[in-house]
C-alpha cells in the first residue's frame, strides 16, 4: 500500500513537472509567435533605428569657367572628420587617441564633446586630404567616421579673386558670382543606406535612396588670357606708383560681354584666414564710384552736336586759361588760346566744356549721360554694385553747369565708364552689360537702343583719335599701341578729402576704344590716389592701356588698322 502510494505520487511529480515544461514551451512558443507575427514590423523598425542609417550625398557646386572653358572654380573631394559626443563623452582613451591623430589640443577637443554631450554628431576637423582622413579611419576609433564633403578651388587665385569671390567651409557662396549664381551652382544633395555596428562603423552599403545632383556649370564673359595680362600690367602699375588702389575693365564692344575686369589690391581667395583689411575683397570696378573728371567732357561735345549751335571746327575762346564763376575759379592746365570744338577734347580745356555748358545749358548734358548710362545700376546683380550719381537740381547754379560738363559733381564706376564709351563705340548704340558668355541666340535677342546718333558717333570718335596724336598735341600719347589706330580720353580729378577737395590727392583715368576705325574692345583703366611727381591720366593710366590693349588685339585676333607707310607703298608696288 505503502509502495502503491509513494509510486503515484512520484508519477504525480513527473507529471507537475513535465506540465511545467510544457507551460514553459507554450509561453516561449505564445511570445515568439507573438514577437514574430503581432510585434514584427515594430521590432524590425526598431532595430533597423539601431543598426541602419540614411546618410547624406554631399552634391559639388557647378564649375565656374571662362568663356573657353579655362576652369576657374571647382570642387575637389574632401573628407571630414565627425564623432557621437554622447558615446564618447566618457571614453577619454579615445579622445586623446583621436586629437593626436588630428593634431589637435586633447583639452580643447575634450570640451568641445562635452559641451555637445547630448548630440549624436559633432564635427571635429573638416576638409581634409582623403589620405589624411584614412590614417584617422584607420586607427579603428569607436564612434568616430568620416564624411565626404568638397572644398572650392580656385586655380587662378587672386587673379580673379574679386570677380569669382569664394565659398565658405559649407560650399555656401559668400562673396562674387559665387554668391550671386549660389543657387545655379548648388547642387541637390541626396540620400543612402548604410548598416552600421554598435561603434558607428559602416558595416555595408545597401543603396543610393536618392542621388546627388551636381550644381550647374557657369561659363563668364571673360577670357582668362586676357584677364591675366591685365592683371600682371595693372599691379605693375599699381606697385609703381604706390597707389591706393586700382581698377581695369575691358569690354566687348559689339556683345556688352566684360573680357577682363581686375583690381588692386588684391587677395588670395585659398588664405583669408590673415586678412585684416576687409576691404581688398571689394570688386572695385563695380563697387566704388568716383567723380569721373574729364573722360566726360566727350559726352559734353555730344551735347553740343546735338544741339546744332556746334560744329567740329567751331571756334571757342579759352584764354587767358582761367575763369571766375562767382567765387570759384575754373582753370586749365595751361592757356590754350582758341580752340575749336575738336581740340577742347584734344587739349582737355576744361574752360572750353565750361563755356559750351553755359551755351547749351545743363539738362542737355545730362540728358546725354543719363542715355549712357550715368546714374543707373549696370544691371550684372554682383553684390554691391552700384549706380554712382547723376545730379538732377530743380535749379542749376553756374558752378555746377560747369563742374557737370567736365566730370565733376557727378559719380560713376568703372563699369559704367566702359558701358558709356561702347556706346560712342558702337555708333551710338546702347545695350546691356553682362558678366556671363551669351549664346548666339542671347546675342540676337540682345536688345539694342540708339541712344546717340551715329554721325555724331563718328564725329566725337574722329576727336577722341587726336586725344593720343602727338603731331596734334594730344595728352596721352603713351596710350599708343603699334599698328593700331587709338581713340580714347584721359582724365585727372581731385579727391575729396575731409576739408573738401585735396590738392595733392587725384585719381587717374583713361578710357581707350581700339582699333578707333571699328573699335571692338573698350578699355578703362583707373588708378586711386597714385604718388610721387606725375599723377595725370597721360601719364600714369595711359601706359597701362596701351599695354592691356596690345596684348588683347593679339589675344582676340583683331586685325590691325594702322599699317607703317612703308609697309603701305610695299603693298600697292605689289
Amino acid at each position: 500500500m505503502i509502495k502503491s502510494l509513494k509510486s503515484m505520487m512520484s508519477q504525480w511529480r513527473v507529471l507537475l513537472v513535465l506540465s511545467a515544461l510544457f507551460l514553459c514551451v507554450l509561453t516561449i512558443a505564445w511570445k515568439l509567435s507573438t514577437l514574430h507575427v503581432l510585434q514584427s514590423d515594430f521590432l524590425k523598425l526598431e532595430g533597423d533605428k539601431r543598426t541602419i542609417r540614411n546618410i547624406p550625398l554631399v552634391a559639388h557646386r557647378g564649375l565656374i569657367t571662362d568663356r573657353n572653358g579655362e576652369p576657374l572654380a571647382v570642387s575637389t573631394p574632401v573628407q571630414s572628420i565627425w564623432v557621437d559626443p554622447s558615446k564618447l563623452v566618457d571614453a577619454p582613451d579615445i579622445t586623446e587617441a583621436l586629437a593626436a591623430a588630428l593634431e589637435l589640443n586633447p583639452e580643447l577637443l575634450a570640451n568641445s564633446i562635452a559641451s555637445h554631450a547630448s548630440a549624436k554628431f559633432l564635427y571635429v576637423k573638416r576638409r581634409l586630404a582623403p589620405a589624411d582622413a584614412k590614417k584617422v579611419l584607420d586607427l579603428d576609433l569607436s564612434h568616430v567616421g568620416t564624411q565626404q564633403e568638397y572644398q572650392r578651388f580656385y586655380p587662378q587665385g587672386e587673379v580673379t579673386s574679386h570677380l569669382i569671390g569664394f565659398s565658405n567651409i559649407d560650399d555656401i557662396g559668400q562673396e562674387g558670382l559665387e554668391l550671386t549664381y549660389n543657387d545655379w551652382l548648388s547642387g541637390t544633395p541626396g540620400k543612402r543606406q548604410i548598416i552600421q555596428d554598435r561603434r558607428g562603423h559602416i558595416i555595408e552599403e545597401l543603396h543610393t535612396i536618392q542621388p546627388a545632383e551636381p550644381g550647374q556649370n557657369l561659363s563668364l564673359s571673360i577670357d582668362f588670357q586676357l584677364q591675366n595680362l591685365a592683371y600682371r600690367s595693372l599691379k605693375a602699375e599699381f606697385i609703381t606708383r604706390r597707389a591706393k588702389a586700382a581698377s581695369v575693365v575691358v569690354l566687348d564692344v559689339s556683345t556688352g560681354e566684360v573680357l577682363a575686369m581686375v583690381n588692386q589690391p588684391s587677395y588670395n581667395p585659398h588664405n583669408k584666414a590673415e586678412l585684416t583689411d576687409f576691404s581688398v575683397l571689394r570688386n572695385r570696378a563695380i563697387t566704388d564710384v568716383f567723380e569721373p573728371g574729364s573722360t566726360v567732357k566727350p559726352f559734353t561735345i555730344v551735347a553740343a552736336l546735338e544741339s546744332a549751335l556746334f560744329e567740329p571746327e567751331t571756334i571757342i575762346e579759352t584764354s587767358p586759361g582761367w575763369m571766375m564763376i562767382g567765387p570759384n575759379e575754373v582753370k586749365d592746365i595751361f592757356n590754350y588760346g582758341t580752340l575749336s570744338l575738336s581740340s577742347v577734347i584734344t587739349k582737355s580745356s576744361n574752360i572750353g566744356t565750361s563755356k559750351i555748358a553755359f551755351k547749351i545749358g545743363a539738362e542737355p548734358i545730362r540728358d546725354v549721360l543719363q542715355r549712357a548710362g550715368f546714374g543707373e545700376v549696370p544691371g550684372t546683380s554682383f553684390p554691391g554694385e552700384r549706380g554712382g550719381v547723376l545730379p538732377s537740381p530743380r535749379r542749376w547754379s553756374p558752378i555746377e553747369t560747369a563742374t557737370l560738363s567736365y566730370g565733376y559733381g557727378l559719380s560713376a564706376s568703372a563699369l559704367q565708364l566702359a558701358i558709356a564709351y561702347s556706346v560712342i563705340a558702337d555708333s551710338g548704340i546702347r545695350k546691356p552689360v553682362s558678366l556671363l558668355k551669351l549664346s548666339d541666340e542671347e546675342l540676337k535677342q540682345l536688345p539694342r537702343s540708339q541712344v546717340i546718333s551715329s554721325a555724331i558717333t563718328t564725329q566725337v570718335k574722329a576727336m577722341l583719335e587726336t586725344v593720343v596724336d602727338s603731331s596734334r598735341g594730344g595728352s596721352a600719347v603713351d596710350a599708343n599701341i603699334p599698328f593700331y589706330k587709338v581713340a580714347g580720353k584721359t582724365g585727372t580729378a581731385h579727391v575729396v578729402g575731409e576739408y573738401g577737395y585735396e590738392d595733392n590727392l587725384h585719381n587717374s583715368f583713361f578710357v581707350g576704344l581700339v582699333p578707333a576705325s571699328d573699335p571692338g574692345i573698350v578699355v578703362v583703366v583707373v588708378i586711386n590716389e597714385p604718388r610721387g611727381d606725375e599723377h595725370y591720366g597721360g601719364q600714369v593710366a595711359a601706359p597701362v592701356f596701351s599695354q592691356i590693349a596690345a596684348g588683347a588685339m593679339r589675344i582676340l585676333n583683331i586685325s590691325p588698322d594702322k599699317m607703317p607707310a612703308q609697309n603701305l607703298l610695299s603693298s600697292s608696288a605689289q
